[in-house]
């Protein structure tokens, strides 16, 4: 089997616990095998701000280690360095941002900067995401939401029966022309068509000189699907939805197990 030495792992439901923390065997897991020369990737929905906290227990910084947000938008090395972005085109944002309207769900996007809500009344959904990812939150009417935006990700936020519905009742000419994943039950992601956790984790193998069969991808959810497809070793989570297990390799234990120590373990330490 060919060696693993990249491992791209999604944060929330993933990396972390049910109680949204990291546990000491994900820890000393992920510890052990970067000490081996292996690449600790995170991969999230998260932006950049959401990330950080969870490298130093990690032990990882440094130009020469790397974070992928905003389900692959943006990649950049740890010492603050963008390596690659892909953004939101201005008339996406138009187009979905009028639609979230005639939908009637909350609406909001997401910059390195902020999250930008076009609903005065804002979704609880959008306070939490705010206070899980370190970024603020602003309110913006449509118009002053201006081309000079870098979008990284448009959202749709809501409970989710009306999320369930919007996705059901986009055009297949939105979802041909933009990557859309709903990450969580309350979160609809639009990304540019190029973007995805798969590709960006591809592009960054790729710069490191990796294949493929040296990526092992970890995940749970919709959105985690494209770098699971990539990977040669694609582990879902025991407590992932159906179509990350039915795509994946492997299935690990839930995360209330520490799933992500016990792939490491079995994949690339062999201690299991």
């Amino acid at each position: 089997m060919t060696e693993i030495k990249l491992i791209a792992i999604d944060i929330d439901g993933t990396l972390l616990n049910e109680q949204n923390e990291l546990a000491p065997a994900t820890i000393k897991a992920i510890k052990a095998a970067h000490a081996q020369g292996v690449k600790i990737v995170l991969c999230s929905g998260r932006p950049l701000a959401g990330i950080r906290p969870y490298l130093k227990p990690l032990g990882l910084s440094g130009e020469h280690e790397y974070a992928i947000a905003f389900n692959g938008a943006i990649a950049e090395d740890l010492t603050g360095q963008i390596i690659f972005a892909t953004n939101v085109h201005y008339q996406d944002y138009l187009e979905v941002e009028m639609m979230a309207r005639e939908m009637g769900v909350h609406f909001q996007i997401e910059t390195n900067d902020g999250i930008y809500t076009t609903n005065r009344d804002i979704s609880k959904y959008s306070v939490y995401e705010s206070q899980l990812v370190n970024l603020s939150i602003h309110y913006r009417t449509p118009e002053e939401i201006t081309p000079d935006f870098k979008i990284a990700k448009l959202m749709f936020i809501d409970e989710p029966d009306q999320i369930d519905l919007a996705n059901h009742n986009l055009p297949d000419s939105l979802k041909q022309r933009m990557s859309v994943v709903k990450s969580t039950p309350v979160f609809l992601e639009f990304m540019n068509a190029k973007a995805g956790k798969g590709p960006a984790v591809k592009q960054l193998a790729e710069k490191l000189g990796l294949t493929a069969a040296n990526v092992m991808a970890i995940g749970d959810q919709e959105n985690d699907l494209s770098m699971i497809k990539y990977a040669h070793t694609g582990v879902a989570m025991g407590n992932a939805i159906a179509d990350v297990k039915e795509q994946a390799q492997f299935v690990t234990k839930p995360n209330s197990q520490d799933g992500v120590a016990y792939a490491i373990n079995q994949f690339v330490l062999n201690a299991n």
